[in-house]
């Protein structure tokens, strides 16, 4: 009967089963992919001619970049690159012409974001550094470069930017001495930057309230760029992202959270940095990520963390003003050497890395990490560690905070508003169908709504809701506002890292309005009732913090 139910399930349905499938575990998973990968290479998708491409009645572009997506997602990202070659080199010899604004314009401002995702695939695959890849690399790019000094020559729009940045990235980590040159090129290409006015910029960035971190002031406000991680959130243009992150930083936001595996975040913020004037540029803060998913495959060594620490900062442009390091199994204990030789690099290397955080530790590891830096060279070293909390996920007050007591971290914060579900959109609606595709629901939303059903029922979440937005009415505030100034009143947070779809949407007027807010006594001991009660539970069912993402494995 399995067979006849497929065969009349509706694609949504299917689609809906295979997500319920894949997220049960890796092995599921690895069937999923195993078998998208044997299909593909079966029958890999045509080679579909221009003039079809681009017809003005019935373009298949969408569709071609829809089969291409298809394989790199799977991982046969090398075999991708050729499919990607042609759909750029397709668009100047048909001379295509797009409209600012034109759906046409959007399918290419995807197909460069694609391209994002791709080089992103295939540094995770950690190819053979073969002729024929860097053939295929040198042929993309130089189909790149043709369509952006086609878009010049002809006054068009320039959606190819991100991409071209992306590829020349993934030559030069594969192919180190080829490319210096180029990378150094893309310093002159032309950006969005709002014009800053230096006194102005200077009042908006003291107005925000501060912290000390390590030997950093950092804002209690940081923007998180973790939906530059997958087209699910929207693809901007370059110019579009850099207009976005302009205005967050005229609007006083000057730290951003970002990582290894946000697909070119690093990237789009060093270039925008690049280009702020330096009175602005020195107040501007980047903490990225080390995110050590599996065993690495070369020797641990001084020589090994020095290598990811200039990888990232090269990436960014210069130095890091907090670089978060993640461990994939506590087990392992390589971790603690490496994490030891950071907070060496830091003290060395300034110029390079100035602190050094832990991301998505559990207290036990946490305390495990401190005493051996402790041991080691003297002092903790250690500044921080980056954990999800909410009001719907209170695991860090449980033990987590008595150890960034004990050994003077603090806490960053993510997931505060849970991918958008603590917002007046979800007030009084019934729970979403995460696999429906017509509500367009996010990854993040999808794991956040997991969180939530584990927390309480979604008539609990509901009541929570009502009450944030209650509060936020008697002060004439969003409830998002409320449920944010929650977290940065407890113990040991230093500040929230608020997600921002960079030239896709964005709330940072409404987000500063935490900071006019202060939460009486009845306002936080109606919160705690509602939410430190149940956090025992969410401990539990999840373990300490981090834990799930160290259980799927």
């Amino acid at each position: 009967m399995d067979d006849v139910l497929i065969a009349q399930l509706p694609p949504f349905i299917l689609r809906s089963a295979l997500r319920a499938l894949v997220s049960q575990g890796k092995a599921s998973q690895a069937v999923f992919v195993d078998h998208v990968q044997r299909r593909l290479r079966a029958s890999p998708p045509a080679f579909t001619p221009p003039t079809e491409l681009f017809d003005s009645d019935t373009p298949k572009a969408p569709q071609f970049l829809a089969s291409v997506r298809c394989m790199f997602s799977s991982k046969i990202v090398v075999e991708s690159l050729p499919y990607f070659c042609h759909f750029f080199t397709c668009i100047t010899q048909t001379r295509l012409h797009w409209e600012s604004g034109s759906e046409l314009e959007t399918v290419l401002t995807r197909a460069s974001g694609d391209v994002v995702q791709a080089m992103q695939a295939l540094k995770e695959i950690r190819p053979p550094r073969t002729e024929d890849l860097r053939t295929m690399l040198t042929d993309l790019q130089q189909a790149l470069s043709t369509c952006d000094i086609y878009s010049l020559d002809t006054g068009l729009s320039r959606p190819f930017t991100r991409a071209q940045i992306q590829v020349d990235d993934a030559y030069y980590w594969l192919f180190p001495t080829s490319v210096a040159l180029r990378q150094r090129d893309f310093q002159a290409r032309s950006r969005a930057l709002e014009i800053f006015d230096v006194h102005t910029f200077a009042r908006r960035a003291e107005a925000i309230p501060h912290v000390r971190l390590g030997n950093l002031e950092v804002p209690r406000l940081f923007n998180g760029l973790w939906q530059l991680s997958s087209p699910a959130w929207g693809s901007a243009t370059s110019n579009q992202q850099n207009t976005a992150l302009s205005r967050l930083l005229n609007a006083g936001l000057v730290a951003a959270d970002m990582a290894d595996h946000y697909g070119d975040a690093e990237l789009v913020y060093g270039l925008f940095r690049a280009d702020l004037p330096p009175a602005i540029a020195d107040r501007v803060i980047a903490a990225t990520k080390w995110c050590v998913f599996r065993q690495p495959e070369v020797e641990i060594s001084r020589k090994f963390v020095m290598e990811a620490v200039q990888e990232r900062s090269r990436r960014l442009g210069g130095r890091i003003e907090l670089l978060q390091f993640h461990w994939y199994d506590y087990s392992n204990k390589d971790y603690l050497f490496i994490l030891s030789e950071l907070v060496k690099i830091s003290k060395a290397h300034p110029e390079l890395v100035l602190n050094i955080g832990l991301c998505n530790f559990d207290a036990m590891h946490t305390e495990e990490a401190c005493l051996h830096i402790l041991s080691e060279i003297g002092e903790v070293g250690l500044v921080s560690n980056q954990v999800q909390y909410s009001v719907i996920d209170a695991r860090p007050s449980i033990h987590l905070v008595d150890v960034c007591n004990k050994y003077q971290l603090k806490l960053l914060t993510y997931g505060s508003l849970c991918g958008g579900f603590i917002s007046e959109k979800w007030l009084g609606a019934a729970a979403p169908d995460i696999y429906n595709e017509t509500l367009q629901i996010t990854p993040s939303q999808r794991k956040y709504f997991d969180m939530i059903t584990t927390w309480a029922s979604w008539n609990d979440f509901q009541n929570l809701l009502k009450e944030l937005k209650s509060i936020g009415d008697k002060h004439g505030v969003d409830l998002t506002n409320v449920a944010t100034r929650w977290v940065l009143d407890q113990p040991a947070v230093a500040a929230v890292i608020v997600g921002t779809r960079l030239g896709v949407s964005e709330h940072a007027i409404s987000n500063l309005k935490v900071f006019s807010l202060e939460l009486d006594d009845s306002d936080t001991s109606k919160l705690d009732e509602l939410v430190l009660e149940r956090a025992p539970k969410v401990y539990e069912m999840l373990g300490d913090c981090g834990n799930e993402y160290r259980v799927y494995r």
